[in-house]
């Protein structure tokens, strides 16, 4: 497997949600009051074809009236539209989605792929809590706190862990580089230039010893199995 456009994800200069909105409590509104609050400092862009404004300012009725192409894009839709908003993001450029929209059965989960494979569009999710990155000052995520910036990436399947381990670092001040919530989609990891960053695909634990046992060698990597199943 490539690392091609793991940047975008990981270190993208704009972003887009896709489905904001500021229905209290709803997974558009929180991550687009995470993502405002942060200290990122690209272009952020909403889109909802149902808003004019959010927090006043201006939402986008589709993709295709962006300005430019995000980096990533934030997709907090109904699951039957992710295919298609995938598709259409890959067509304006956009080479990094995180698909937050739970619900996915197997066939949609599988036109999603399919939307995304021929613009080579790397999809975190569905079905995820989101991704952190602190040294960005980007929180792409419905998580209920921020992270604090460091050197150790931490990459999970289980939005549950990510939030309690959330919760761990900030009594500790543990530091972090990155946070992905893979949800249904992903898992491995390899170490790569000054900071840690996930190496991301599907697959079982036994699918990640190899990528685990390379970044190993240039930083150490630790895995905890799931509380529900062994490894």
């Amino acid at each position: 497997m490539s690392i091609r456009h793991l940047d975008r994800l990981l270190s993208p200069r704009s972003v887009a949600v896709v489905g904001a909105s500021d229905r209290a409590g709803s997974v558009g509104a929180t991550v687009w009051r995470n993502l405002r609050a942060g200290r990122f400092a690209g272009p952020v862009f909403a889109v909802n074809s149902a808003r004019a404004t959010i927090d006043g300012e201006p939402v986008f009725a589709c993709i295709a009236d962006l300005p430019e192409p995000p980096d990533l894009a934030i997709v907090c839709t109904p699951p039957d539209t992710v295919a298609s908003i995938l598709a259409e993001l890959g067509g304006r450029g956009t080479r990094a989605a995180i698909v937050m929209t739970a619900g996915l059965g197997a066939a949609r989960r599988q036109a999603a792929l399919d939307a995304a494979r021929p613009h080579l569009l790397r999809v975190l999710g569905p079905n995820c809590l989101g991704l952190l990155s602190p040294h960005l000052g980007l929180n792409a995520s419905f998580a209920h706190t921020d992270a604090l910036p460091g050197d150790m990436a931490f990459v999970s399947q289980s939005g549950a862990l990510v939030t309690a381990a959330l919760d761990w670092a900030r009594t500790r001040r543990v530091r972090w580089c990155a946070r992905p919530a893979a949800g249904d989609g992903v898992l491995a990891w390899r170490r790569r230039g000054g900071r840690g960053a996930p190496r991301l695909r599907r697959g079982g634990c036994r699918r990640l010893r190899h990528p685990r046992r390379s970044g190993a060698r240039v930083r150490p990597a630790h895995g905890l199995p799931g509380a529900t199943r062994p490894c």
